[in-house]
């Protein structure tokens, strides 16, 4: 029987050995080793890593947060992939409605208290949601952000007891487009109007960038908050 500890080895050891594999060449790994117990997340920003994932494991879980604040346009890119490839999106939610969670907290708070917001409406939910695998991919990359320049393409959650990939973590923007264009990957279409990074709707989680800012410039823009608490 395999283990946590098991698996925290071939994690830490993975990350060493497959540092300049290719994407494809690490996901192959995750399905060779964990089978239907591994998972994609997406944020449907774009749908790059669902499909990176699809080419080596067709039908692999694709697991969705949908915070109850997205964008119809991110809904509707989260359908679109659904419908258009082959994988299985899993749409997990909060335990409290937006309604149910003013009620309790008081309107607005992803104004007020944005790290409670998003540990209620996408940390708890993922970790419930992650209970039936062993690991899970993300679309992390290092040029992102400082808080991501560290970011190994495979790593051991210690917080979640889980195996994590950074598949594309060494891709640049310029990678992604690439492949996007390569391949006809669904992109959500706020991109095209000028959000560079795009999470929940309302302005204090999801902004335009200014002209010259970074690409996650606007997320929780003047707040200080950098991550939703997912990836720390």
């Amino acid at each position: 029987m395999t283990t946590a500890t098991d698996y925290e080895a071939a994690a830490l050891k993975a990350g060493r050995e497959l540092e300049e594999a290719s994407a494809q060449e690490i996901l192959r790994w995750a399905a060779d080793t964990f089978g239907r117990r591994f998972c994609v997340t997406s944020s449907m920003e774009d749908a790059v890593v669902a499909h990176l994932a699809s080419t080596v494991l067709p039908g692999v879980d694709v697991v969705f947060l949908d915070t109850g604040y997205h964008f119809p346009e991110t809904i509707g890119t989260r359908d679109a992939v659904a419908a258009t490839m082959p994988v299985n999106v899993i749409t997990l939610t909060p335990k409290l409605t937006v309604a149910e969670q003013d009620a309790a907290y008081g309107p607005q708070l992803h104004d007020r208290d944005p790290d409670l917001c998003c540990s209620l409406r996408k940390v708890e939910p993922l970790n419930r949601g992650l209970g039936g695998y062993d690991a899970w991919a993300t679309g992390l990359r290092r040029d992102e952000s400082p808080s991501r320049a560290n970011t190994p393409v495979v790593a051991w959650d210690a917080k979640r007891r889980k195996v994590k990939l950074a598949p594309i973590a060494r891709w640049t923007q310029a990678d992604v487009d690439a492949y996007v264009q390569a391949n006809g990957v669904l992109l959500n279409p706020l991109l095209w109007e000028g959000y560079t990074s795009v999470g929940c709707s309302p302005l204090s989680c999801t902004a335009k960038p200014g002209e010259g800012e970074a690409g996650r410039a606007g997320r929780w823009a003047g707040s200080g908050k950098t991550e939703c608490g997912i990836h720390l």
